[in-house]
């Protein structure tokens, strides 16, 4: 996957992310959109952490293909 591809889908994952968050803040968010709303949350770190990796590798002359999709849970305990 290109970076431009990553992108992509991290703006359209923050869109509906932005959509959710509207619907919460009126009070009108569902059981379901705060469920999908974790998942966004998530989803958005990962494609955020391939995103890095994918430029640390580039600029350590290594190839950025060679990054991999981390789980959740090693994404979200990740401390920089």
């Amino acid at each position: 996957m290109e970076d431009k591809n990553i992108i992509a889908h991290i703006d359209k994952l923050a869109s509906e992310e932005h959509e959710l968050f509207q619907r919460e803040s009126s009070g009108k968010a569902s059981d379901a959109d705060q469920k999908r709303l974790a998942e966004l949350e998530t989803m958005l770190d990962q494609c955020w952490d391939m995103l890095r990796q994918r430029r640390a590798k580039r600029e350590f002359g290594q190839n950025p293909g060679d990054a991999e999709l981390r789980d959740a849970k090693t994404v979200k305990n990740y401390i920089g």
